[in-house]
């Protein structure tokens, strides 16, 4: 196997025309982020059949457009492992998601790997490589790239290929390929990459709170999402989560009140910031009566439900185990919450194959029809 950094568009035309008609190819990208709202690429890795090359976005002059034709060639599948970072690169540089797709990650859930399985966990599995991650953390925007550097970022698609291979052949054979539509539905989709600033909100962990509240925590967050995109600077750099949530609990009306945020500070809240924010506080106070605000709060579960919840999440435990398949993939809390409150839930556990190894042991189980009990070690489930 040869193994090419491509500094120049010439050698990066020649080597995806090449790989233009191979079956699939495996990618991976090194990126940084933290001085930036959006990644930046600094590293490609394509591994094609009989080679694998590290493509340097940082290289003077070069155009990725090639590559971009690439991974928008219908014929060719773009195999990653954890591919959402990846993928949301590929849409910020060209507007359009890789396609086809197959996440080596999601396969391995459904393969039996447990939740959230690591490249390293698969490759030592299923190809029989180590992967050294000492260079995991280095700074992949210094030139000249070191010989070590490249050899670790090279080793992210060469062993993905065998990975690749084996759990597409699992897959096949136990007629579980279908099982992954869901999740890659997901990936394939532009508006999972897309932050709405309206629903920037939703990444903060609050419980919710009064009209007011809910009302100033949307604005500021939409506010700093927003801002953050513009300036091309992380959200934290605009304004930290917890300043947003002092803010949205106490509604300053002035810099001398916003001042007085400790999360803030006197020098942020006299700036032009502390103007903006405020603004954006007012917005908030003025659309806290418009309908739609209550709706908009993260439904607490009802009273009185924790225990039936409880015997769900065994069974879920105890069906993902029985079918090999990770619990992450078939419900999460909410979903039993969800179920546990309402027959007509709106959660995939209800629906397809979800619904055979879970769903309808759950809607027996909530009505009396299924036990559980312990025999030993083993939690069995008994017929009532």
């Amino acid at each position: 196997m040869v193994m090419i950094l491509i500094t120049e568009t010439t050698a990066l035309e020649a080597f995806c025309a090449r790989q233009s008609t191979a079956p699939y190819i495996t990618v991976d990208t090194e990126f940084l982020r933290e001085k930036t709202y959006w990644p930046e690429l600094c590293l490609v890795q394509v591994g094609g059949p009989d080679e694998a090359v590290a493509i340097d976005a940082l290289a003077p002059g070069i155009d990725l457009a090639p590559l971009m034709a690439l991974m928008q060639n219908p014929d060719v599948l773009k195999v990653f492992h954890a591919a959402r970072q990846d993928i949301e690169i590929f849409h910020h540089l060209s507007g359009q998601v890789p396609t086809p797709l197959f996440d080596t990650q999601i396969a391995a859930m459904v393969c039996g790997f447990g939740d959230s399985v690591s490249y390293e966990t698969l490759a030592g599995k299923l190809a029989g490589a180590r992967i050294d991650k000492s260079s995991r953390f280095t700074d992949w925007t210094h030139r000249p790239l070191t010989e070590k550097q490249l050899l670790y970022a090279l080793a992210d698609v060469t062993h993905l290929r065998v990975v690749y291979e084996k759990l597409a052949a699992a897959l096949e054979k136990s007629g579980r390929t279908p099982w992954l539509a869901d999740e890659m539905a997901i990936l394939n989709d532009p508006g999972t990459y897309l932050v709405a600033p309206v629903d920037a909100w939703k990444r903060l962990k609050t419980r919710g709170g009064n009209r007011r509240f809910m009302a100033i925590l949307k604005e500021l967050a939409a506010w700093r999402e927003a801002a953050a995109q513009k300036r091309d600077i992380p959200r934290s750099r605009i304004l930290k989560d917890e300043a947003i949530l002092e803010i949205a609990a106490n509604a300053p009306q002035t810099i001398d009140d916003l001042a007085r945020v400790r999360a803030l500070g006197r020098s942020v809240a006299e700036g032009r910031l502390g103007n903006e924010i405020l603004e954006a506080t007012t917005r908030g106070i003025a659309n806290q009566n418009q309908a739609g605000n209550e709706e908009d709060q993260r439904a607490e579960m009802p009273p009185g439900l924790g225990p039936l919840v409880d015997l769900l999440r065994v069974l879920l435990k105890l069906r993902c185990e029985e079918n090999e398949v990770a619990q992450k993939l078939v419900a999460n809390a909410a979903d039993l919450e969800q179920i546990a409150a309402t027959d007509d839930a709106e959660v995939q556990a209800l629906t397809g194959w979800r619904y055979d190894i879970f769903g309808k042991d759950a809607l027996a189980l909530k009505h009396g029809k299924l036990g559980l009990t312990a025999h030993g070690k083993k939690i069995l489930v008994v017929e009532l």
